[in-house]
């Protein structure tokens, strides 16, 4: 089954897509893949996530690129990096708006957010505190 993406995107060089590093959001979650040969695949789902930060020095300024940072309650990936990526002030806001979806879709309960229950994911009900 293909995964259906909202944005993509590669990290960049002088502001070309010139690197094996891909990035990718679906409805549900967020992706990276590293590598040509060895490809090391990783990802954060979107109801996890607890901040979003941009940032753009001088340099990705010019070439127009930025950098996008994901903390995350997961266990094994609890920063993702969205580096020199194009337009990063809309994916920051792209993503916090899939974020919000899914977390009232999930009904996420304020102890997931606020790191309770981690354990289980199975741990969501209907009410929120």
């Amino acid at each position: 089954m293909a995964i259906e993406y909202i944005w993509q995107d590669r990290k960049r060089y002088l502001g070309m897509p010139l690197s094996f590093t891909r990035y990718g959001m679906s409805e549900d979650r967020l992706f990276v893949s590293v590598g040509f040969l060895n490809i090391k695949d990783d990802e954060i789902l979107l109801y996890r996530v607890r901040d979003i930060d941009t940032a753009r020095s001088l340099w990705q300024r010019f070439f127009g690129v930025g950098t996008v940072t994901i903390m995350s309650s997961d266990k094994t990936m609890p920063t993702m990096v969205l580096k020199n990526i194009k337009n990063p002030v809309e994916v920051k806001e792209l993503i916090h708006s899939q974020v919000e979806d899914v977390k009232l879709k999930r009904r996420v309960r304020i102890g997931e957010i606020m790191g309770e229950g981690l354990e289980d994911d199975n741990n969501l009900d209907d009410d929120y505190e």
